[in-house]
């Protein structure tokens, strides 16, 4: 609401015209029922889709895409992009942009069934990764309906204070896959994991924030679990004094923090990583933009995108306006939520406050922010 009362909204969510702004839509995990509307809707009122590099050309040297262009653009590459939005676009004749995380993809032997193979199937397919595997990518990088390009290397969350918010109970299975904080040293792709009972968490941001990244002494972690696990498991939860018996032996504030060039080298790793890796994977050179999680760049990240050559980056920055235009600031585009698609000009349009929602279970209007929850438990706050 914030967004909507500073005048950040453009003029056509509200049945203005969209003039020289070209809308850039974002999504994460879809269904065919929630993502096939807006591509029908493209299509009829003769929408044509734009990459990377055109929305490039129009930021940096004022090129404009022409009448009718719009983005849309995936984060995370989770499974339905393959599964469901990539056959939907195929039958549709647009194209997409997807911000793949290269540390969290895995190998596989073959590519899975997608709604065009098995409805059924498709959506049974939840062996092996949340994401889409190597095979997929290659093979939507190969079809050119796929645009695919960085979200860093590993989508990372980072403990960014030493005041330990609460613990890994039970309940931790509920927090977001990317919001579980890294738990590996020197930029090691490991997480707190639910199985990590008694674990101690600690306020947290984004890797891409200007905030030092917190290291707690790993002693510390393992008394807290080593106590549940005596003491009966995910049980001990139900005891009535289990967290102060983890405060006492927490001992709050025991670790330190990285220095300045510790903090410096990774983000510029997680830049240049997650560049790398998906070039090397895909084969190509194509892939120089990136998505950065949560929106979240702090200077240091802004340093570090100019240092390695990226030509663009999406970062959400707060009362910016929502879409990108010639001459906007190449590392600090914006996008709209994907539900808002049925508001551009056309017939059968929404306006903002009639348009559908978009069923995305991964929904990034996430600020990037560790917090506790009102059941103690970490989760953060959305934004959008």
């Amino acid at each position: 609401m914030l967004d909507l009362a500073s005048g950040c909204y453009p003029a056509f969510l509200f049945g203005g015209s969209i003039g020289r702004m070209l809308p850039v839509f974002h999504f994460h995990d879809v269904t065919r029922d929630s993502f096939e509307p807006p591509l029908q809707y493209l299509a009829e009122n003769g929408y044509r889709t734009v990459m990377t590099d055109e929305i490039a050309r129009l930021v940096i040297d004022g090129i404009s895409p022409g009448p009718r262009a719009i983005a849309l653009t995936f984060d995370d590459a989770w499974r339905s992009v393959w599964t469901v939005a990539m056959p939907l676009l195929r039958r549709s004749g647009l194209r997409a942009i997807l911000f793949a995380i290269p540390g969290r993809v895995s190998d596989a032997a073959t590519v899975r069934p997608t709604i065009d193979d098995n409805a059924a199937a498709a959506l049974s397919a939840v062996s092996s990764s949340p994401f889409a595997t190597w095979p997929e990518l290659r093979a939507m990088h190969a079809s050119g309906v796929f645009d695919i390009q960085s979200h860093t290397r590993t989508h990372a969350m980072i403990f960014s204070h030493d005041q330990i918010v609460d613990f890994v109970t039970p309940e931790y299975t509920q927090q977001p896959l990317l919001n579980r904080p890294v738990a590996g040293v020197d930029g090691a792709a490991t997480f707190v994991e639910p199985q990590a009972l008694g674990t101690p968490l600690y306020a947290g941001r984004s890797r891409m924030s200007d905030a030092r990244r917190f290291l707690p002494d790993p002693r510390t972690a393992e008394r807290c679990r080593e106590h549940v696990t005596r003491n009966g498991g995910a049980a001990f939860f139900a005891r009535s004094g289990w967290r102060r018996e983890l405060e006492a032996l927490a001992e709050t504030g025991r670790g330190a923090f990285e220095d300045d060039q510790a903090r410096a080298t990774w983000i510029r790793d997680e830049l240049v990583e997650g560049r790398e890796l998906l070039n090397g994977a895909l084969g190509t050179t194509a892939v120089r933009h990136v998505a950065l999680p949560w929106g979240v760049a702090g200077d240091i990240t802004r340093q570090a995108l100019e240092l390695t050559g990226h030509a663009t980056a999406f970062a959400q920055r707060p009362f910016e306006r929502l879409g990108v235009r010639a001459g906007d600031d190449r590392y600090e585009l914006t996008r709209l939520n994907g539900r808002f698609v049925t508001c551009l000009p056309g017939r059968g349009r929404k306006w903002l406050l009639t348009a559908p929602s978009v069923h995305d279970e991964r929904s990034s209007g996430e600020d990037g922010v560790l917090r506790p929850g009102t059941d103690g438990e970490p989760r953060t706050t959305a934004v959008d």
